[in-house]
């Protein structure tokens, strides 16, 4: 049996004044993404059919930063209210089955509580949540027999009725063909003289339909931003919730008030997090792996029982198991690290790969590198991988000894066992096995004295 279309219609022409930016509000970004890139994933999450955005405020920045999407794109000028936002939809709205309206600026409606919404049925159903302070929220009122009777706004409810804890949200689902119906019914007859697409449910309701309800579990899940204040806020509820759920997955966060997903995290068994790191694109950290406080990780795996110390940026990497890495290193796109290597404080690593067991513990610069195994590179050594208009490559065999302050100059190789002796400078292959220095002779020069100052 073929599956009925689902339709979903994201209102997103707001201007979004209080934001007080030259950028449309639903382009400012939460968790890494924009507004409204959380709430068209909901949609494809839902497997919707068709998802169309509603747009007018920021025009076609809003259209250009979702190019390649497969939502269809709708201009809405003037904006005349949330009613004629729909009506500019309706021509794109597949027929049969059922629409779900959401809304650009509320980014954090759980999946689970929309299906439950969808599942509900009916010509009509819409999400209400139950709210302590519902000021502001028109209310649901209801009948004796608990149907929805009305939705009444705050400015028109009596004390009685702004006692209600129950509130309407705007999001709601109806069959299409009800709201092909209904639309072209909404009047403008008010004070701001809009076309309210609520005006719906009076008038479903006055046609014989019923509305039915599904609540949100959580309030933040209806919250909507209209200033930075609110996105702010915004930001460390959906923050924490990515912490709950890596918590309940086994990681250990120092602190889950104090972290950053930025993107897709995936972590295993006994995974620590310390304070104020920031995970972007697509991070994995093995069983036992420890990021230490103030990393960033954007595209990165971590092997098992690897160790991140702390204030390390690590971006495109791949980092086996039981390394050791910083603090204070970055690690650069193109950087491969096999398992037990070490890369210590300031260093720096580009487009290399280190073999198992290789250490370069301080202060160097390796880029467009090959390290073989067991390979110890000291503190101060350049790959000089780089004349100016184009990259080389360098090649250090396997249980190589690089000595402190040395210098590589791409392309070169240095052999199997070799040592290169500290401050060398090395322009041409070294041998396998061997010494090799490179460095001006050392001298002493008798009775030199340093330099006084002239007396004025």
């Amino acid at each position: 049996m073929k599956k009925a279309p689902l339709n979903v219609v994201v209102l997103a022409a707001g201007k979004g004044t209080r934001m007080r930016s030259a950028v449309p509000k639903v382009l400012h970004r939460l968790g890494g993404r924009t507004l409204l890139e959380h709430v068209l994933s909901k949609a494809m999450q839902l497997g919707a059919d068709r998802s169309i955005v509603i747009y007018g405020h920021g025009g076609e920045s809003v259209r250009d930063a979702f190019a390649g999407s497969p939502a269809v794109f709708v201009l809405q000028e003037p904006q005349l209210g949330t009613g004629h936002a729909m009506q500019q939809a309706l021509p794109h709205l597949l027929p049969g089955g059922r629409t779900l309206v959401l809304y650009g600026d509320v980014p954090l409606t759980r999946v689970e509580t929309l299906r439950q919404l969808l599942e509900n049925g009916g010509d009509l159903a819409l999400l209400t949540a139950a709210l302590d302070d519902p000021a502001g929220y028109g209310r649901i009122v209801r009948n004796k027999s608990k149907a929805v009777a009305r939705i009444v706004e705050e400015k028109d409810a009596s004390a009685a009725q702004k006692r209600i804890r129950e509130v309407n949200t705007g999001i709601l689902s109806a069959s299409t063909a009800l709201l092909t119906r209904l639309l072209p019914r909404l009047s403008n007859r008010n004070a701001q003289k809009e076309y309210y697409l609520t005006d719906i449910v009076e008038l479903a309701l006055k046609a014989g339909s019923k509305a039915t309800t599904a609540q949100a579990g959580h309030e933040w899940e209806i919250l909507g931003v209209n200033s930075r204040e609110q996105l702010a806020r915004l930001e460390r509820i959906h923050q924490f919730e990515n912490a709950r759920l890596l918590m309940q997955q086994g990681v250990s966060l120092a602190d889950p008030w104090r972290f950053d997903q930025r993107g897709e995290l995936t972590c295993g068994e006994d995974v620590f997090v310390d304070v104020n790191c920031i995970f972007e694109g697509k991070v994995a950290l093995a069983s036992g792996a420890s990021v230490g406080a103030g990393c960033v990780l954007r595209d990165v795996s971590v092997g098992a029982g690897s160790q991140i110390a702390p204030y390390s940026h690590l971006d495109g990497a791949t980092i086996g198991k039981r390394c050791k890495v910083g603090p204070y290193a970055r690690l650069r796109p193109g950087t491969q690290l096999a398992d037990d290597v070490h890369v210590g404080n300031f260093v720096e690593v580009k487009a290399t790969r280190l073999g198992a067991g290789s250490k370069a513990n301080h202060l160097t610069y390796l880029g467009d590198t090959l390290v073989g195994r067991n390979v110890n590179i000291g503190a101060g050594t350049i790959t000089c991988n780089y004349d100016g208009a184009n990259k080389h490559q360098t090649v250090i065999e396997d249980d190589a000894f690089i000595g402190s302050d040395s210098q590589l100059v791409a392309p070169v190789t240095v052999g199997r066992g070799a040592t290169i002796g500290a401050g060398s400078t090395v322009t041409r292959d070294a041998p396998a096995g061997e010494l090799t220095i490179s460095r001006a002779r050392q001298v002493a020069v008798p009775g030199w004295q340093r330099p006084t100052k002239k007396k004025k």
